[in-house]
């Protein structure tokens, strides 16, 4: 009886299930009635949408290669074909072929402030002998020359003239507020990542880092104390130079660190970044633009160290100055770090516009007309574009007792000083 009652029910069961089953075009309409679904983008709302929909682009990839020298005779060095790193052999690295070898040693991310002009970290691009842009829009690398620096504020300027990208607006860092939006776009980790949005509040405004001893972009070594945005929106390797915007779009810092891993008693830090306010490379920017727009970026990358004579009362313009090259080779002190190099005045004429403007000798003079002094044809080509009337605008470095110093020790305070030296005829020989 019992199996009876088993095989009913199962026959029972057979023919609920057949009769509730759906046709094959039944199951279709039933399936598509769940995934033929549709968003309307019109109705979702974000603050970030826009503005990365606006800047995103202009948000490119920066490629730092560097060349190394190696000797293939040394059988103890140059794994991966690389050996005496910056030309220095291995044991017996006189011996054997030199030979040398280009790598990509780095990348990080910039973000285009004006026509071909890339903003970016000075860690980023710094000891590279060639440098690339790559972007969203092209698999193209366009190549890229540093064009101004500043070491110890970690911050760089490369130009790109072949770079059609659009320029983002800058902000005003000072008017940061704790609490509002921080979108991040940069590089992290890979060329593949390119592009990635992170987001996240900004927590200080105001957050004093110190840095290790670095060099300014005249080469004087400081140990300075930077004003730094934090933020606890993602920040990873590659992600320095990058953008962190504000929900108007603008740029208002430059993610150069983050805090990872444990301190103290085993605490683990996680989600503290910290960017570079832009107004601390407005200064920066603002010179190189006007160095694009006068055509004068080609007179940076002139070298020499000849000496420059005053012109005499000829109708040409002159400084009235008698100077000479200083390195990192030729002075010791710029060796050190402890003065920048440029160029330095040997002696200053009488009733030159030099003496009227107040240089004096053994001021370093380190920037003309807003151009690094790295040779002394930086004045040659300056006063060339000028003419009697005109002001020339000097930067100098001026140090206590650099005449009577023997050592770090015996040098003085020092300080930048700008000068605007009126151009006027006088006569040397009188």
């Amino acid at each position: 009886m019992k199996k009876i009652l088993s095989l009913l029910l199962v026959l029972v069961l057979s023919i609920s299930i057949t009769a509730f089953a759906m046709t094959n075009e039944e199951a279709k309409k039933a399936a598509e009635a769940v995934v033929n679904t549709t968003t309307d983008p019109s109705l979702v709302t974000s603050p970030f949408i826009s503005v990365i929909a606006n800047v995103q682009n202009s948000v490119v990839g920066i490629n730092n290669y560097q060349t190394y020298t190696y000797s293939n005779y040394n059988p103890y060095y140059g794994f991966g074909g690389f050996g005496g790193f910056g030309g220095f052999g291995g044991y017996g690295g006189g011996s054997g072929q030199r030979e040398s070898a280009e790598k990509l040693a780095a990348t990080g991310s910039g973000v285009v402030v004006y026509k071909g002009l890339v903003l970016t970290n000075y860690h980023v691009v710094g000891d590279a002998t060639r440098l690339t842009v790559s972007t969203l829009v092209s698999e193209e690398e366009y190549d890229a020359s540093l064009v101004s620096y500043d070491e110890s504020a970690d911050l760089a300027l490369i130009y790109v003239p072949t770079l059609d990208l659009p320029a983002v607006p800058l902000g005003d860092s000072d008017q940061l507020q704790v609490g509002e939006w921080a979108i991040c776009i940069g590089n992290p980790l890979m060329e593949e990542l390119r592009g990635t949005v992170t987001a996240g509040i900004v927590s200080a405004i105001d957050r004093q880092i110190g840095s290790n001893t670095s060099t300014d972009k005249y080469g004087l070594k400081r140990t300075v104390t930077n004003s730094m945005i934090q933020i606890d929106a993602a920040i990873n390797s590659g992600n320095s130079g990058g953008g962190m915007f504000n929900v108007l779009g603008q740029l208002m810092g430059i993610p150069s660190q983050k805090y990872s891993g444990s301190y103290f008693s085993g605490s683990s830090i996680e989600g503290i970044g910290l960017c570079i306010p832009i107004n601390t490379a407005k200064s920066l920017i603002s010179e190189a633009i006007i160095s694009i727009e006068t055509g004068a970026l080609s007179e940076n990358t002139q070298s020499g160290n000849g000496n420059h004579q005053p012109s005499t009362s000829d109708g040409k313009p002159a400084l009235g100055v008698q100077v000479h090259a200083i390195t990192n080779t030729n002075d010791y002190f710029v060796y050190e770090g402890a003065l920048p190099g440029g160029i330095m005045i040997d002696s200053v004429y009488e009733n030159s516009p030099a003496e009227a403007a107040g240089l004096l000798p053994y001021d370093v003079i380190v920037e003309v007309d807003g151009n690094i002094a790295t040779s002394t044809s930086v004045i040659t080509q300056a006063l060339g574009s000028h003419k009697i009337g005109d002001v020339l605008k000097v930067k100098v470095y001026r140090v206590e007792n650099y005449e009577n110093a023997r050592s770090i020790s015996d040098l003085g305070e020092g300080q930048y000083i700008d000068f605007e030296v009126e151009l006027f005829e006088f006569n040397i020989n009188t």
